[in-house]
């Protein structure tokens, strides 16, 4: 994996091709295919097996499980003033971001803005929503608009909604990230944040504020990782400590959660694709044009996550009649996968473009890129262990959560399309990092 500034997002001798940013590749990464590929199958067979031996009846328990934190640490959490604290902090990052872009130079390697969209949020969300639980509810600055003036009579959100909006914002967000040319000129990320501004502050207006917690993609988005946080909320509001496995387990069967998890899927997997130098050139030669074609390499990426999980679900149907909402029940096994692939693709680029952008915002121009913590031998390892240790921990998941809805005897072959389907994500995972 190697991080690339946001200024050098084209290609040499092709102007505007759109460049990964956070990805691996066989010529940095010093990694044997036939040991990786070996290494991943043994730890999800092993796992698999163990678990059908070992595992028999659920033992995660949601949000009615967890260690009650002192009283104390539950009252400043939830008191008045620390939520309007955080809301104000929320505020002026984004008014400073605000600032940047609007009277900063348009030069990505001079004007933080693009680094603090691209790196510190989008990346950052992740270690803080696992070390903190869902923070961008608390920071998030629309919230703090749309309470100047909420509306006194909003309307219910329809059930059909789920988090179907906020899928839709993320693979905008994701096209915009990873396919967008020019996505770190200040017109462009202007634009942008106009849209994403007016839509979200459209919907409160009419829904509320329960609107950001369906429609935000970045408040969805951090959400769903911190069910990975060991901090957490039991159902009576008691601020708790417990394992990752209940949080994971309370995921809500909402709609559009399928969608959620396969556009962050398929997203990071196109963010692999983008940097193989085949991908490359077939975007230089596309007669289609290189954003046009990138684009149907996004979608396509996306879709792809997402047939082969619905093909899962399918199998699953077949072979559990009674099973009802097979889509569903399975999906919050997805989310360790998709923070491996996060991991795996985005470490490099948040230790390295974080520091420096943190640097541009303090006034220093041109500031360098720290060197990465771990050479190639060592990153190459982190990556494989992150997307491995991702379906590990999704095979456990869905283990626990098939020995709950699935009679004894059913319970491990009926799970099997589960097992491929992570063994297939694993295999094509890794197949990104190396090939």
């Amino acid at each position: 994996m190697r991080a690339v500034p946001f200024a050098a997002h084209a290609h040499a001798g092709s102007p505007g091709l759109p460049l990964a940013h956070g990805v691996g590749s066989r010529h940095d990464l010093p990694l044997s295919p036939f040991y990786a590929y070996a290494g991943a199958f043994t730890a999800l067979l092993v796992s698999f097996l163990a678990l059908g031996l070992l595992w028999s009846s659920s033992r995660f328990r949601g949000d009615l499980s967890g260690r009650p934190l002192p009283a104390v640490l539950q009252r400043t959490a939830d008191a008045p003033a620390t939520r309007t604290a955080l809301r104000l902090l929320g505020a002026a990052g984004a008014l400073v971001f605000l600032l940047h872009l609007l009277l900063g130079p348009d030069d990505p390697d001079r004007n933080p803005a693009p680094g603090a969209l691209y790196v510190l949020l989008w990346v950052g969300l992740v270690p803080a929503s696992l070390l903190l639980g869902p923070v961008w509810r608390l920071l998030n600055p629309l919230r703090a608009l749309h309470a100047l003036r909420p509306p006194r009579d909003p309307r219910p959100l329809p059930e059909a909604l789920g988090i179907r909006p906020a899928a839709a914002g993320l693979l905008l967000f994701t096209w915009l990230e990873l396919v967008a040319p020019d996505n770190a000129s200040s017109t462009t990320l202007l634009l942008a944040l106009g849209v994403h501004t007016a839509a979200q502050l459209a919907g409160a207006a009419r829904y509320g504020d329960r609107w950001f917690a369906h429609a935000d993609p970045f408040e969805v988005y951090s959400s769903l990782l911190a069910r990975l946080s060991p901090l957490g909320r039991r159902a009576d509001g008691r601020l708790v400590l417990r394992s990752p496995f209940h949080g994971l387990d309370s995921t809500p069967q909402t709609p559009g959660l399928v969608a959620t998890v396969c556009v962050l899927l398929g997203s990071t997997a196109y963010d692999g694709l983008s940097d193989n130098p085949r991908w490359i050139t077939t975007l230089q030669t596309s007669s289609l044009g290189p954003v046009p074609t990138a684009t149907l390499g996004l979608l396509a990426s996306v879709a792809l996550a997402a047939a082969c999980y619905g093909l899962c679900a399918g199998a699953l149907r077949l072979l559990n009649p009674g099973l009802a909402t097979p889509l569903t029940s399975f999906a919050h096994s997805l989310l360790p996968i998709a923070l491996g692939y996060l991991v795996a693709h985005y470490f490099s680029l948040l230790v390295t473009e974080g520091p420096r952008t943190v640097i541009l915002a303090g006034g220093t121009d041109n500031a360098p890129s720290p060197a990465p913590p771990l050479g190639p031998g060592g990153l190459a390892t982190l990556q494989v262990t992150a997307i491995v240790t991702g379906h590990v921990l999704g095979v456990v998941a869905a283990h626990d959560r098939s020995v709950r809805l699935f009679p004894p005897a059913r319970a491990v072959a009926g799970q099997l399309p589960l097992f491929v389907l992570m063994i297939a994500y694993t295999l094509g995972g890794i197949g990104l990092l190396i090939a």
